[in-house]
């Protein structure tokens, strides 16, 4: 379900059906159910690897705050991005406030897209993560098995980099370590006890 309620509040994002996630963007109201099977092991994977290798006290380098489907409340837009993520040094009291949303734009955020969101996340919230000044934004496509990488430029989002398949790439601003593409894509074969192959 794309666009349900114009003009929306943020009443009508609480009183949506558990297991719905929800958006007030411009306004207006976008409430889907949760995502398929193949987005949601897109989305845990990076999560996965990306806090292992750059989340704060994970035993990596460090240097981030890594989240899953944090809600943003970014003046009078509500986003919920797939991941998002926050550099340390610029945010170091992001947890000070017991808070259920952030108020502070992420430097990262990324949308794992699904036939019923690729429009919306690639227009619309492209381009208010855009204006919002976040620095880097990643869409993961884990049917067509694609990523693509962008960076904020004052005119607009620059491509850095378009990836697919089995590439092992280094992407902005985590091209410190390397990402096996292969781990975002759901395994296409029940896993044997034991068969480690699959994991990074």
């Amino acid at each position: 379900m794309g666009k349900v309620k114009f003009p929306a509040t943020y009443e009508d994002l609480e009183a949506l059906p558990v297991g719905w996630v929800g958006e007030l963007i411009d306004d207006a109201l976008w409430a889907f159910p949760r995502p398929a099977k193949w987005n949601a092991w897109s989305a845990s994977a990076l999560g996965v690897r990306l806090g292992a290798a750059f989340g704060e006290g994970q035993g990596g380098r460090g240097g981030w705050w890594v989240l899953d489907e944090p809600e943003l409340h970014l003046g009078a837009q509500v986003l919920v991005p797939d991941l998002a993520a926050w550099r340390c040094e610029r945010v170091p009291d992001l947890f000070a406030r017991d808070a259920p949303a952030f108020d502070v734009a992420p430097d990262w955020v990324c949308e794992v897209l699904s036939p019923s969101t690729a429009a919306l996340d690639r227009g619309r919230k492209l381009a208010l993560y855009h204006q919002q000044g976040v620095g880097h934004a990643w869409l993961v496509d884990p049917r067509a098995r694609t990523v693509e990488v962008f960076r904020r430029e004052p005119p607009g989002w620059r491509t850095v980099g378009r990836h697919g398949g089995d590439e092992v790439i280094h992407a902005e601003p985590f091209g410190a370590e390397p990402l096996p593409l292969v781990r975002l894509w759901a395994p296409p074969r029940p896993v044997a006890p034991g068969d480690s192959s699959h994991q990074g």
